[in-house]
């Protein structure tokens, strides 16, 4: 079994996850026997309250809790209202866009409606699963799109190897006035259709993997008034942490990457993420 890693050296200023999956890491909803990293992140038994804990203790004090489906959204909603600086997202991932009926995707809205809830996401288009079809993934993306601007929440991604028909539903749809691309993993030519978009593309673990060169040429292409940084823990850990749960508390690793990447000190790139969660999220400063 994988032990949880070792916290890095805390950040001078503060900053957020702005994309984890707290249900999973707390156990909320069992990892399955195939995902080693969540079920290690299981055993080790935390709590939202641990997880917030250790992540303020390294300067990450907000963190946004993710749905994919709706007991997950449900659960988020719930999580957010009862915790300050947790915050969630609602949505039926595009992997299980089958499940995403009219009745379902009213309750979907409802959730959005809520003020602790301020994201409709994670939704989207995976291509590299064929767990729902893509007809079915292309009517919930929509969907999600329109629930996002009738309640005026950002719109958080989920694109995997799909990113040429996600900018075109986008596009076809009219996108909402926030949209954030989860775990961006696009390259360079793609962050620049992002920038002139005004889409915010928020990095996690990947992009400091020896192999995604590609992630950080796109990362020097985004301005850092579109940068976001996740985790989306408990997958997605970063160097050198990878085959290991991933948590909140990881996020100065990636961040300070990014800074690398981008020749910025590390408070001023804090500073900017920061900045652009609270506007993306709504949230005071």
């Amino acid at each position: 079994m994988s032990k949880l890693p070792a916290a890095p050296e805390p950040l001078s200023a503060p900053v957020f996850d702005s994309h984890c999956h707290l249900d999973i890491m707390v156990g909320n909803r069992q990892a399955s026997s195939g995902d080693p990293v969540a079920q290690a992140a299981q055993a080790a038994s935390a709590s939202v309250e641990s997880i917030l804990a250790d992540s303020r203790a390294v300067g990450v004090t907000t963190l946004v809790t993710i749905g994919y489906d709706l007991p997950s959204s449900v659960w988020g909603a719930r999580v957010a209202a009862a915790h300050r600086d947790v915050y969630a997202g609602v949505a039926i991932h595009p992997n299980e866009a089958h499940a995403a009926t009219p009745e379902v995707l009213a309750e979907i809205e409802a959730l959005a409606g809520e003020p602790d809830v301020r994201a409709v996401g994670e939704t989207g288009l995976d291509y590299y699963r064929d767990w729902a079809s893509k007809d079915d993934q292309h009517a919930s993306f929509r969907a999600h799109i329109e629930i996002a601007k009738r309640t005026g929440k950002a719109l958080v991604i989920h694109d995997r190897d799909a990113h040429d028909d996600v900018l075109k539903v986008l596009a076809a749809e009219g996108a909402p006035e926030r949209v954030v691309f989860h775990s961006y993993s696009g390259d360079a030519e793609m962050a620049k259709k992002c920038v002139e978009a005004g889409y915010f593309m928020s990095f996690s673990g990947p992009v400091t993997y020896k192999n995604a060169g590609y992630l950080r040429e796109a990362a020097r292409v985004a301005p850092k008034e579109l940068i976001l940084v996740e985790t989306d823990a408990p997958y997605l850990p970063p160097v050198p942490h990878r085959g290991k749960p991933n948590a909140p508390y990881l996020i100065p690793l990636i961040l300070r990457c990014l800074a690398e990447v981008k020749d910025l000190p590390v408070d001023e790139l804090c500073a900017a993420v920061t900045a652009n969660g609270e506007a993306v999220f709504g949230i005071s400063g």
